[in-house]
């Protein structure tokens, strides 16, 4: 069997709806030029009380496996570092939250980035399904419900950048490729790199991790070695499922709990960490709007 070339990790939570999209956005009929066999896909339940189906995590190709990570956290940490444990690749692709479909270049380009830089970091915008961001939408109605008619408005199976018609900047995205991201939900490095890191800090616990993700974005921001690399054109777009951050109103977003948690940890209060980034890739029409261009 031929050593795959990317590992993908992607986390589940209770996510049977959305991880049908977003496995299927990871699979060799809808990423574009890049073989099957150069990718694996470990689909990590994250102590699910409505786990996924092995059986439906297999369907969608030899190179997806399905682990289920017995735990009663509520934090993707540990889930993401057994799963990273297994993979084969020396690439890896780290997705902290399977609600988010992809866009499908996103494997293509990391792998050029991979062979454009020895170390790179590799990240992309993140974008909420819905016309809003989703903390605003869902207080005029916008749900799992709506949503999927939403979809099925558009080809996004047949083409996934025209995801990007239907959807907005997620506020960890500011105001698009361009801006200094905090965070990203689709992150790429070596294996290696990973671990010299010591992967996802499983000290924080809250519920989705908290600032756990920014935590790690940070730390591989500060390794003068690692290279950031933003895709441009590409994105992940987040499905509605009940998020602990992300679906919530605003005015009771848990921000404050977290950040007291990460100052607990850390010693000291949250910064994001910027540096000077590179860019790697194209800008489909669908998302033109996205640097003021009609």
């Amino acid at each position: 069997m031929t050593t795959p070339k990317i590992s993908v990790v992607v986390n589940f939570f209770n996510m049977r709806r959305e991880a049908q999209r977003t496995l299927y956005s990871l699979t060799g009929d809808y990423q574009r030029d890049i073989d099957s066999d150069q990718v694996e896909v470990i689909a990590v339940d994250n102590g699910s009380t409505e786990p996924l189906d092995e059986k439906q995590v297999w369907r969608f190709g030899n190179d997806f496996r399905y682990l289920y990570h017995d735990t009663k956290s509520k934090s993707p940490a540990g889930a993401l570092n057994r799963a990273v444990e297994q993979a084969s690749a020396d690439l890896l692709v780290c997705l902290i939250d399977g609600a988010r479909i992809l866009s499908p270049g996103i494997l293509a380009y990391t792998l050029k980035a991979a062979r454009a830089f020895e170390n790179p970091f590799v990240y992309t915008l993140a974008m909420h399904i819905g016309l809003a961001i989703q903390n605003t939408s869902m207080a005029e109605g916008y749900d799992q419900r709506v949503e999927d008619v939403l979809l099925e408005t558009t080809a996004w199976k047949e083409n996934g950048y025209e995801l990007f018609r239907i959807s907005s900047v997620a506020p960890s995205s500011g105001s698009g490729f361009f801006f200094d991201l905090a965070e990203s939900n689709c992150v790429a490095l070596r294996k290696s790199t990973f671990l010299q890191l010591g992967g996802f800090d499983e000290r924080f616990q809250s519920p989705g991790g908290g600032l756990l993700n920014l935590d790690f974005f940070n730390r591989a921001m500060e390794r003068p070695d690692i290279k950031p690399v933003m895709l441009l054109g590409e994105a992940t777009f987040h499905q509605f499922h009940g998020g602990v951050a992300t679906n919530v109103l605003i005015s009771e977003h848990p921000w404050q709990r977290f950040a007291e948690e990460y100052e607990a940890i850390k010693g000291r209060r949250y910064e994001k960490m910027v540096r000077p980034t590179h860019f790697l890739g194209h800008i489909p029409p669908q998302c033109r709007h996205l640097l003021g261009r009609p």
